[in-house]
């Protein structure tokens, strides 16, 4: 019970979303580091509950944590680039109410980590027009990156994120791997996702544009989404290796099939779910072609492996095979049930005990 009372929670101001900060005002209101915590499909503001709550408890004097709720239950089938114009908005009014906040992060989960993509996309503020950061800190004002509505941007962490979408090749694994069931949900999927399917099958062609994926991994036209994602001192990918039924391996840890780490189970008391870390440095395109020459691979896929390697990634490797709630993987990840999901407890810890504040 005294734990509890280490932090405050309530709806915001900003369409009833879910703030968390420390209890105490002496703590609070030091905290200048907004954490921005977004949901995935059909998914909810409390879906970060435990997170959220974790984060401000082990980080009471740094953190205020903003569960976002522009894009919600039914709102998550409008669109990658809709939900990510809206959470921008969103970002921009929660950093208007907190002036105090200096630094910002993303905490995203599954389709959420496509969305925050686009929204860091929109909020991308170039060097020269970056007048907040400068107020808040000075080594701002040399830096040659941009800022994220203002914000100097620190961490941005996708969870079980599809970054190179859910078309064929075993990107969607109760789909079986099998072409002729992976060409059907292809043709199909925007009458159960809408929009967002289609966005995520990459079959969408707005005006002759290419499909919104392949658009997001450059700076194209107005929006900057590879100079946001560069601007980020640290970016995770945190991908389920196994028993995650909606969001492949492969899709996740942005890799080719051949860059599939060789993995076994841990004693790392720890984070005992952990099973593999690698720090990928960013790739130039010559250095990518000379490690794909003489292979096979889907192009789309692969110029989506190619754009995003362009920066460089945490890769944190995650399986659940021994929990009884495995088939659950995609969402114990981020334990959005804290009584069936606790398990996914050492993922989020490991997640704190890495955030570069």
């Amino acid at each position: 019970m005294e734990e509890e009372k280490k932090v405050c929670a309530s709806e915001s101001a900003v369409d009833g979303s879910r703030d968390v900060w420390s209890s105490e005002p002496s703590l609070a209101s030091s905290a200048d580091h907004l954490v921005v915590m977004v949901n995935g499909i059909l998914g909810r503001e409390t879906d970060w509950k435990y997170a959220a709550e974790k984060f401000v408890r082990e980080l009471p004097d740094k953190v205020f944590v903003h569960c976002s709720e522009r894009n919600v239950s039914m709102l998550t089938l409008d669109g990658v680039d809709v939900m990510g114009g809206r959470l921008a908005e969103e970002v921009l009014e929660v950093i208007k109410s907190k002036p105090n906040m200096c630094k910002i992060s993303f905490v995203a989960h599954s389709v959420g980590g496509l969305v925050a993509r686009y929204a860091i996309g929109r909020l991308y503020r170039p060097p020269e027009k970056g007048s907040m950061a400068d107020s808040c800190n000075e080594e701002s004002k040399e830096s040659s990156v941009g800022t994220i509505g203002g914000l100097e941007a620190m961490n941005f962490i996708a969870v079980a994120a599809p970054h190179l979408g859910s078309r064929g090749n075993k990107q969607v694994p109760f789909l079986l791997g099998v072409p002729a069931f992976e060409k059907v949900a292809s043709c199909v999927i925007h009458f159960i996702f809408r929009r967002t399917g289609r966005h995520l099958f990459l079959t969408d062609d707005d005006e002759g544009k290419p499909p919104l994926l392949k658009r997001m991994v450059q700076d194209y036209g107005d929006l900057y989404f590879m100079s946001a994602l560069r601007a980020f001192k640290r970016r995770f990918a945190y991908s389920n290796v196994d028993y995650d039924h909606i969001v492949g391996w492969r899709t996740s840890s942005i890799r080719r099939q051949s860059e599939l780490a060789n993995w076994k189970d841990t004693n790392n008391e720890k984070y005992p779910h952990v099973v593999y870390e690698e720090h990928c440095k960013a790739c130039s395109d010559a250095e990518q072609c000379d490690s794909t020459e003489g292979n096979s691979y889907d192009k789309i896929e692969e110029e989506l492996v190619t754009g995003l390697s362009r920066v460089s990634w945490e890769k944190v490797d995650v399986s659940f095979r021994n929990s009884k709630h495995r088939f659950s993987s995609h969402t114990i990840i981020q334990v959005k049930d804290q009584i069936t999901q606790i398990e996914g407890a050492d993922v989020i810890q490991h997640m704190i005990d890495h955030f570069l504040l």
